[in-house]
């Protein structure tokens, strides 16, 4: 068990911080009328869960490296729950393929941070 008294760094903590910021701004938006909408998106809702889902696995895997099936999981199950919530809004719909482009957006974020990490050790190695 870890030991809750270790500190971590503060580059872990920016991360942290704006990973748990980023899940509540995609809650936000995912909650709002569409009307009330900033306008922050695509043109094209599958693609703009696609991206918040990139975004969130990624910030999630650099703040947790160690940890990532878990926040990759935690995430999908975290797409559920906001098209549960839109359900009950009354404005918005859930949708099977919403939840769909999120786990697409987790499969872009693992290959992406699967390159920075392959990078990183390519570039400390040549250093």
């Amino acid at each position: 068990m870890p030991d809750p008294s270790a500190s971590i760094d503060r580059g872990t903590l920016a991360l942290r911080i704006g990973f748990i910021a980023a899940l509540a701004a995609v809650l936000l938006l995912s909650l709002l009328p569409p009307s009330s909408l900033p306008p922050v998106q695509t043109g094209w809702d599958k693609a703009d869960h696609a991206l918040a889902w990139l975004a969130l696995g990624l910030l999630g895997m650099l703040a947790w490296p160690q940890r990532k099936g878990a926040v990759l999981v935690g995430l999908v199950a975290y797409g559920g729950a906001v098209e549960l919530l839109q359900g009950m809004t009354g404005w918005r719909q859930p949708e099977w393929a919403d939840l769909l482009a999120d786990v697409l957006g987790l499969v872009a974020a693992v290959l992406v941070f699967g390159a920075m990490t392959a990078l990183a050790r390519r570039t400390r190695r040549g250093a």
